[in-house]
């Protein structure tokens, strides 16, 4: 063949691997960033000492709207007392 289509041929290799090698990078970054986040909500409903169920309540009460925080420390108090009273 000749020498213009085999230049071609090779970018076009050189950039078929490029892109597979940023979707497999791309992959690892939203992998690492979804750990991260669920690392930091975590780190916040531990912060208001919350239980998976208190989370659980609190998020169902607020819908899809954003948590009021005043709504988190009520939550964690309630259970708080009601823990120690059960001890």
């Amino acid at each position: 063949m000749s020498t213009k289509l085999d230049k071609l041929g090779a970018e076009l290799k050189r950039a078929r691997e490029k892109a597979k090698a940023w979707a497999k990078r791309a992959e690892l970054l939203e992998q690492k960033y979804k750990e991260q986040e669920d690392t930091e909500l975590c780190a916040i409903s531990r912060s208001y000492r919350l239980t998976p169920e208190m989370l659980a309540k609190l998020l169902k009460e607020t819908g899809n709207g954003l948590p009021d925080p005043s709504l988190a420390e009520k939550y964690s108090q309630e259970e708080l007392t009601a823990y120690e009273e059960e001890s």
